[in-house]
């Protein structure tokens, strides 16, 4: 590899001193040469130094239907589906989808934080046992918590489905030594923690989404050529790390995704990989503790991430107001993969000065925004995504 990643690197990295915060624009002769020899490199890379490689011996995955009904009035459609991993590790797909609709339905698919019952009030959805519970003990946590950062109704209004799953279900966002997840499923004998290139918990997650995306092509209500995977925050990581390696996703969308996602990590602005390694040291794999402190030495920064999604249309989003995040890394390192989606013949950003806050950029593949306000996912937010959608997926 390391012979491959020293002749990469001569031709990938721009060397001009005028380019800021030690990343450049992706520079590469050919899509023939970006397909055959610089893209492996660079998959590799975020495989073997980042988010770790998925090991080699996989469970057996199954679903069936537990659940169908209406929701909204009768407005949405309703339907529960049980992912069961390695025969034992059950996780809920929710599934909404405009009631009205003709035809397949695009979706848009994510992960969320607290359980899928709390992306809207319905009463009828399934709580998970690993969902946080009440303050009291036994209750049952509040429903629709979460309903400002989904949208359910003008996502489905527009002619959309919203596919979500809970992150817990898959694997707790705390450092448990890999033990209450779906890790130990793919251990081998003897082993009892991931190797120092094998996948962290954001893996663990990115994996999830494309075995609902197994599910998803052969619901016959669902438009699997249009399934836009999405996320926010470290869930936003996840959606990038998913959408590269998996390209059935047709769109991705960044939404304050920050270090370790959309953001150029050799700003070492806000957020940091040393901080992150500190505070979540499960998120990564053991390798990526080589950067802390160090992001000089990334071979090559995340805007070779979001590259690994060309030609695919992607969309990266800040908030004002979300320093930790940085904005600027974020739209910086879309400019900077803009060049290797100029190779497929598409347009990416090409004002290297950010936009006005709230005035979204990127009438081509690749799209922009800074949204006013904090870290969060907003109505607005999605309005911008649904178009964006609309535009590439049905060219209105």
């Amino acid at each position: 590899m390391r012979l491959l990643l020293t002749f990469v690197a001569l031709c990938l990295l721009h060397t001009s001193t005028a380019q800021p915060y030690g990343a450049n624009p992706l520079e590469v002769a050919s899509k023939r040469e970006w397909q055959k020899k610089v893209r492996p490199a660079v998959m590799e890379f975020f495989q073997q130094e980042v988010y770790g490689i998925v090991p080699p011996s996989q469970p057996e995955v199954d679903f069936h239907i537990i659940d169908e009904g209406e929701a909204f009035g009768g407005k949405v459609k309703r339907r529960e589906v049980e992912m069961t991993i390695g025969g034992s590790t059950k996780a809920l797909i929710l599934i909404y989808l405009p009631a009205q609709h003709k035809g397949k339905v695009p979706v848009f698919l994510g992960m969320n934080f607290k359980g899928n019952h709390q992306i809207a009030a319905d009463p009828e959805v399934t709580i998970s046992d690993n969902a946080p519970r009440g303050k009291e003990l036994g209750t049952d946590p509040e429903r629709g918590a979460a309903a400002s950062r989904w949208t359910v109704e003008m996502l489905t209004e527009a002619g959309y489905g919203v596919v979500t799953i809970y992150r817990g279900d898959i694997d707790p966002d705390f450092d448990d030594g890999f033990r209450n997840g779906i890790h130990p499923h793919f251990y081998a004998e003897g082993q009892t923690s991931p190797y120092a290139h094998e996948w962290g918990t954001i893996g663990a997650w990115a994996w999830s989404l494309s075995r609902v995306m197994d599910y998803l092509e052969k619901d016959n209500d669902i438009d699997h050529k249009h399934v836009a995977v999405i996320g926010h925050s470290r869930l936003g990581k996840t959606a990038l790390w998913a959408g590269a390696q998996d390209s059935r996703f047709a769109m991705v969308i960044s939404n304050d995704s920050g270090c370790g996602g959309a953001a150029l990590s050799m700003r070492k602005h806000g957020e940091t990989v040393a901080a992150i390694n500190r505070n979540f040291p499960h998120w990564f794999c053991d390798n990526y503790n080589k950067y802390s402190n160090n992001e000089e030495e990334l071979w090559i920064d995340q805007q070779g991430l979001l590259a690994l999604i060309a030609p695919r249309p992607i969309y990266v989003a800040s908030a004002s107001l979300d320093d930790w995040a940085d904005p600027e890394g974020e739209f910086l390192a879309a400019l900077y993969a803009s060049p290797i989606y100029e190779l497929y013949g598409k347009k990416g950003l090409t004002s290297p000065t950010m936009p006005a806050v709230n005035t979204p950029v990127g009438d081509g593949h690749v799209g922009y925004h800074l949204r006013e306000g904090k870290h969060d996912i907003t109505a607005w937010d999605w309005a911008q995504y649904i178009k964006f959608a609309d535009r590439h997926f049905f060219g209105r």
